[in-house]
């Protein structure tokens, strides 16, 4: 398999899920301010959406979109407990939050990143992210993980996602059941892994 991925983007996402399953793959750098591979190749030839993240099975087929790339990589390694069984209520419950962080969350981060974003918009973005990150913080009151007893997928989405809050000055320092919780999420070996590959951390 290969992992199209941008350093610190949502790729991360998948790029965690991959190691915490234990499966080969190789990452192929795909920067997305010029969409130009190492190979010279232009991504957009590879996806023509232009972004990150996109899997590329070994027989060529092309999944996108994190959230469906996560639950294809759980379901390679049941055994890892990233992802409950399909067609179960606790599948359910993570493709919720799935869906939380990618709509809620991800989409909301996106405009605080472009200079062409009014500053007045900007600070009701920030407002409205901290308010559901506040709703997240008291969803975590008391567990370990977002879905029950196991690290799951949606846990290293959101990982991923809270990590652009200093870069776009969110401030989440009060939330203290999430911030133990990224801690956590921070120290498994398998995050270390993907964000020392991405070149994040040293």
């Amino acid at each position: 398999m290969k992992l199209y991925y941008s350093p610190g983007a949502c790729s991360l996402s998948p790029h965690i899920a991959l190691l915490e399953a234990g499966l080969a793959f190789t990452p192929v750098l795909a920067p997305t301010k010029t969409h130009q591979l190492p190979d010279g190749t232009d991504y957009y030839q590879i996806n023509p959406l232009g972004y990150v993240p996109l899997l590329e099975l070994d027989d060529g087929t092309r999944l996108r979109e994190g959230p469906a790339i996560v639950q294809y990589i759980a379901d390679q390694a049941p055994h890892k407990n990233l992802a409950p069984a399909n067609g179960t209520l606790a599948r359910y419950r993570l493709q919720e939050w799935l869906n939380f962080i990618g709509t809620e969350l991800h989409k909301g981060f996106g405009p605080l990143f472009s200079p062409a974003t009014p500053d007045d918009y900007k600070a009701t973005l920030r407002e409205k992210l901290l308010s559901r990150l506040k709703w997240v913080d008291g969803q975590l009151e008391g567990r370990e993980w977002l879905t029950g007893e196991h690290f799951s997928v949606a846990d290293g989405y959101l990982f991923t996602v809270c990590n652009w809050s200093k870069t776009v000055g969110l401030d989440l320092s009060a939330m203290q059941n999430l911030q133990a919780y990224l801690s956590r999420v921070g120290a498994r070996p398998a995050v270390q892994a993907a964000l020392k590959a991405e070149g994040l951390v040293k």
